[in-house]
């Protein structure tokens, strides 16, 4: 099984754009890396999406590759694909982690999420995002608040996980 991103964590950035990646999310990009090996820097893809998106989402090589697949499996020409198609694949910066273990962040992309001193990081799995801490706060407020609207209090969330397949013997 792929290794998984796990953790938040909240980082400087410095005026070229810099910032440092958590330890243990450069374990899953080099693991998510078919071309990776010791020595090498780790590859990455930062999907940035249109004017909706107020965060950066990180990809590692496997987990975008997975995403254009299914793009791919979708009709040519179609209205949908060609909206995914902008989004996944034109709307991202091809990377790699530097050899002091960070991304540099374009400015185009710092200006988009309004980035200045500090970058907040958030796992989601097979790949994590990159916010402004300020808005992440008040996003996740908002969510968290709407979904709590639609529960009751004592709700356990892994109650939405579906359940395991029964076996027949």
């Amino acid at each position: 099984m792929a290794r998984r991103f796990r953790g938040e964590y909240t980082f400087k950035v410095d005026a070229k754009g810099r910032v440092s990646i958590p330890a243990l999310f450069r374990r899953v990009l080099e693991a998510g890396d078919p071309s990776w090996t010791e020595g090498l820097r780790p590859e990455l893809v930062i999907v940035y999406g249109d004017h909706r998106r107020k965060f950066l989402e990180v990809y590692t090589i496997e987990a975008i590759e997975e995403v254009s697949d299914q793009i791919e499996q979708m009709q040519r020409g179609s209205p949908e694909r060609r909206m995914l198609e902008r989004l996944i694949n034109g709307q991202s910066h091809p990377t790699e982690v530097d050899g002091d273990g960070r991304l540099v962040l374009p400015q185009k992309l710092r200006e988009k999420i309004g980035l200045e001193g500090e970058a907040f990081f958030i796992a989601s799995g097979d790949t994590f995002q990159i916010w402004k801490p300020e808005t992440f706060e008040a996003e996740n407020a908002a969510f968290m608040e709407s979904f709590e609207e639609d529960y009751p209090e004592d709700f356990d969330p892994l109650t939405l996980l579906p359940g395991k397949p029964k076996t027949v013997h």
